[in-house]
């Protein structure tokens, strides 16, 4: 920390620490630098320092402190307004505003005092001269606050019928506060209206459009615009995040969470925050955040989480049912100090109301990691309920058989669980050995490999019951299920004596044509599975046998199956069989036909759900013939006909493919949506670290296609923890890092985005194609350049301007060494290597063009503009040398330079002129710049020319209409553009009389 001597040097620190991050360091530093001002003995110093510290109080959670330099500043300006420059007397008048909104928010002070306040900026302002705007907008925001709606409509409506001067807030303050009394008096739509501008970014602030994007969520989720509501989260909690001073919206953001089923993002955003349920410098940001606190912890205890620990002050642990008894006292108690000082109960109405609140949205997903939310499990909806217990035999057993036989008849999904559910109400009764054979044979089902003797047993009770047919499907389900635990030559073997006995068995009619499918349909699976596991070079022998077993099935039941769901899903599934056959073969086309006819066939059945599976492979399959049209229909249509019966791993998948289809296609906002659901289920099936990861990682690489940058960094970063190169692959890692340094570069977030393109250039290092490693290092290096880095930029430059010489990529070397010759300007002694760098850039490009690289005519013209341009931009860096030059008073070398600059542009003209009709627009913006510099050595004549004959090279572009009727609207823009700069420069400059 330097020593602070003289004005410049306390100017420069207090400039330093406005740089700092908002809090308690940056409040302590500015108050030692009003010590070190006081030193200086020079007023001026003084009430700048008292500035400074009155605004770095104001963006704070300090708040509560600004009053003191205030009164002190304004008792200066009473004694010695002569001590205050233009600058500071403007900002003396400024911060009334401050004074009066700081007022309100502290409930220790009288309602009395700050209407004096009121009073006393009215009367300064109208002595300075100042429209009463401000003083308006400062009287509803009292209004406003004490509950006063009638004084408040008043004082708004004078607000906006006074006229803007340099007192007024800045338009973006302005139209949040605007927007927030709109939202108030429940117009939702008119404040969207209202903060569209900010929201768009054509005001903008210090706050904004942090405020107001914190205060679009709830409106936004009241109208039912949910995908607007997320999206303004994700990129405003990204700019509230790491400022102190701004509470109030951060309670927003939590209030979003509490409203939309993201409790544990919730609980993520408090975690972030603990000083936040402590600090008390501005009260009403307390209240505010403490009542939603109490909100999000009431949700909590509804989902029966009240004993789940949760952050919170930090003296104690807490549960969610303690920390709300805590939070709603503290909002309460601060709303009735306020409602104590207002004369009025406004404050804590609106506190209650807002701790009352019922969530707006389900679960709305978003994108960003999100731990599964934890609810109390529900019977399934079609699952029959159990009897209740005490009530002796169960009169409702027969009803619950029946049903369980309906739903297992037509194959519902429930069918498991309700024979479930029969088995529990069946527990010391005598049944029936049908009765029990249904429920030994689908609990067999559900158990997996453990359920073979379960099938056994079910098929001596069939037998028992007098259906031995049924017995030999019990058998054949058993045989199928030791098949697919790998016992597939002991299945083989049971199947075939099985099959024998049911064909015997129906050929005598002592089994239905149901049975013997299913013992059919059994033996196909287990030869099947034979195929699967058979090796690739043995698999010929096996795979006819399979054939033939599959097609025994419908040539059983084809043409006899009427309304049987049963035997309808047994005809589809033989349609998938020999689907999956005919791309063994390497037949896809036929297998894609046939996925598709067992898709139909499990719809036509009214089994939708069975479809799920073989419109997924036939997704996968049309994808690789290249049908991408196909390919999204059918995964549409899995996603279709899954339903409410898709569980999550499944519903994540398909979304994902869905995405990655739809942004192949450039449809990149459909893409994203799927990609959020995809996230989403990935999230609720607990694969957050695997598929979770990819579908983020999509998720935000779509955003950031649509330009949603911030999202996009939310989005990538919350996935970048999760993506390891062993799940992965280091290829996921890099696109990754590369996305968000883009986004974070448009965010204007340079040296972060540096950090991770070198973290994506170490990994990309070790591949054996380098060309991404070069890119990354050559961004890298532009990003430090751009985060003012400018050694570290220089030397990351020439890191991979070595990876493009060794690569051989001329034109990646010579930007680099265009790069790095600009920033040798910069740094100290630098001009000279400025020079010899863009020299050995020139050099490169001639030297490529004398090689053998340049005997393609394409490549050749590509050296030959990258060649024009290293000409143009020697010269412009010749030009600023020039103008450093003359700053420093050094006017010998000042023409030379010129001379030299105009010489390299006027090179850049020859070389672009060669390129002919394709390098216009390059050969014109340096015949321009060689007329300035023309003019810069005094010769209007030749600068002249150069105008005219850009003029003459946009002769059909004399006006904007003409421009219009153009085909291509860029080219014409730019045409009027270089036409305007050449009028410019002839209405410049002066041409001599001609002899």
């Amino acid at each position: 920390m330097s020593e602070i001597t003289d004005f410049d040097a306390l100017r420069r620190a207090m400039a330093e620490n406005s740089e700092e991050p908002e809090g308690p360091a940056r409040n302590a530093r500015a108050e030692q630098l009003l010590a070190e001002a006081e030193k200086l003995k020079i007023p001026l110093a003084v009430i700048e320092a008292l500035g400074h510290q009155l605004k770095v109080y104001n963006y704070s959670s300090e708040k509560a402190k600004m009053f003191v330099p205030f009164a002190r500043l304004l008792r200066m300006w009473d004694e010695r307004p002569e001590d205050f420059d233009a600058y500071e007397t403007h900002s003396l008048h400024w911060v009334f505003k401050w004074m009066s909104a700081g007022m309100l928010d502290q409930p220790h002070i009288p309602l009395a005092s700050i209407e004096k306040w009121l009073g006393e900026m009215e009367h300064r302002y109208r002595l300075a001269g100042h429209s009463e705007r401000a003083v308006r907008s400062a009287e509803f925001s009292v209004a406003a606050h004490i509950g006063d709606e009638a004084r408040a409509e008043r004082a708004y409506g004078a607000w906006l019928a006074a006229d803007r001067d340099d007192m007024a807030d800045c338009h973006a303050c302005e139209l949040h506060v605007q927007g927030w009394w709109q939202a108030e008096r429940g117009r939702d739509a008119e404040a969207l209206k209202l903060w569209g501008p900010v929201l768009e970014g054509e005001f903008t602030c210090a706050h904004e459009p942090h405020t107001v994007l914190a205060s679009s969520l709830a409106p936004l989720l009241r109208l039912g615009r949910v995908d607007e509501a997320r999206a303004h989260h994700l990129r405003g909690f990204r700019l509230v995040r790491a400022m102190e001073s701004m509470r109030g919206a951060y309670a927003d953001h939590v209030e979003f969470c509490a409203l939309t089923g993201n409790e544990a993002s919730g609980l993520e955003l408090l975690a972030q925050r603990p000083a936040y349920f402590t600090d008390d410098g501005h009260p009403r940001s307390k209240l505010e955040f403490m009542a939603v606190v109490a909100l999000l912890m009431d949700r909590l205890t509804a989902l029966g989480l009240g004993e789940q620990r949760v952050p919170g002050p930090a003296d104690r642990t807490w549960t969610a049912r303690e920390l709300a008894v805590h939070a709603r006292g503290e909002a309460l108690a601060l709303a009735a100090r306020f409602d104590e000082r207002n004369g009025s109960g406004h404050i804590s109405e609106r506190a209650r109301a807002r701790m009352a609140q019922e969530p707006l949205v389900g679960r709305l997903p978003l994108g960003v990691r999100t731990p599964s939310r934890p609810t109390t499990a529900a019977a399934p909806a079609s699952a029959p309920a159990s009897p209740q217990e005490g009530t002796g035999t169960p009169t409702g057993l027969p009803a619950l058989i029946a049903e369980a036989r309906r739903l297992s008849d037509t194959l519902q999904p429930n069918a498991v669980e309700a024979w479930e559910a029969v088995s529990r109400a069946a527990e010391g009764v005598e049944l029936s050995p049908l009765d029990r054979a249904e429920i030994a044979d689908h609990r067999a089902m559900d158990l997996g490999p453990e359920g073979v003797p379960l099938f056994e047993r079910a098929a001596e009770l069939y037998a028992e019951a007098g259906d031995p047919g049924e017995a030999l499907a019990a058998r054949a389900r058993g045989a199928y299920v030791r098949a697919l635990s790998g016992e597939v030559r002991l299945a083989l073997t049971t199947i075939a004596g099985l099959y024998d006995q049911v064909l015997a068995l129906y050929a005598e009619d002592g089994t239905g044509l149901r049975q013997t499918a299913a013992v059919l349909m059994s033996r196909a699976r287990i030869l099947m599975r034979q195929v699967h596991e058979t090796p690739d070079e043995a698999r010929e022998a096996v795979l006819a046998d399979a054939e033939a077993a599959v097609r025994g099935v419908p040539a059983l039941v084809a043409g006899r199956a009427g309304d049987d769901v049963r035997l309808l899903a047994r005809l589809a599934e033989t349609q998938a069989m020999l689907a999956e056959l005919a791309a063994l073969a390497g037949d896809m086309e036929t297998a894609a036909e046939l996925f598709a006819r067992a898709s139909d066939g499990f719809v036509t059945a009214g089994l939708p759900w069975f479809a799920v599976e073989y419109e997924a492979r036939l997704a996968g399959l049309a994808h690789h013939l290249g049908d991408i049209d196909r390919a999204e229909r059918a995964l549409r249509a899995a996603l279709e006909h899954g339903g409410p019966h898709l569980e999550a791993p499944g519903r994540a998948q398909l979304n994902l493919q869905l995405a990655e289809v739809l942004g192949g296609r450039g449809l990149a906002e459909e893409a994203a949506e799927h990609a959020l659901q995809a996230a989403h289920w990935a999230d609720e099936a607990g694969e957050s670290r695997t598929l979770g990861a990819w579908a983020r990682q999509q998720l935000g690489g779509f955003l950031m296609r649509l330009g949603r940058f911030a999202e996009a960094a939310e989005v990538l970063e919350s996935a970048l923890p999760d993506l390891s190169a062993e799940t992965h692959g280091d290829g996921a890692v890099v696109q990754t890092r590369w996305w968000l340094a883009d986004c974070l570069s448009e965010l204007d977030e340079h040296r972060a985005a540096a950090e991770h393109r070198l973290q994506a250039a170490e990994i990309a290092r070790h591949w054996p194609e380098q060309h991404d490693h070069a890119t990354l290092a050559h961004l890298a290096g532009e990003s430090l350049s751009h985060a003012g880095l400018l050694t570290e930029a220089d030397r990351t430059y020439a890191r991979a301007g070595a990876l493009w010489r060794e690569s051989g990529n001329v034109h990646g070397l010579v930007r680099s060494l265009r790069a790095r010759a600009w920033l040798a300007l910069h740094i100290a002694d630098g001009t000279d290597a400025a020079r010899e760098l863009m020299g050995d850039a020139v050099r490169e490009c001639r030297t490529a063009l004398d090689g053998p690289a340049a005997d393609d005519e394409e490549a050749r013209r590509r050296l030959t503009a990258e060649l024009g341009h290293t000409h143009r931009q020697f010269g412009d860096l010749l030009a600023r040398t020039a103008a450093q030059d003359a700053e420093g008073a050094r006017d010998d070398s000042v023409r030379t330079t010129l001379e030299e600059a105009l010489s390299q542009v006027t090179r850049a003209v020859t070389v672009f002129t060669a390129l002919g009709d394709e390098a216009l627009h390059s050969r014109t913006g340096a015949e321009l710049a060689a007329g300035r510099l023309e003019a810069d050595l005094s010769r209007p004549a030749q600068a002249a020319a150069r105008a005219r004959a850009v003029l003459a090279a946009y002769a059909g572009f004399d006006t904007a209409a003409e421009a219009d009727l153009a085909d291509d609207g860029e080219y014409a823009a730019t045409a009027l553009e270089r036409r305007a700069e050449a009028e410019q420069l002839l209405r410049a400059g002066v041409e001599p009389e001609r002899a």
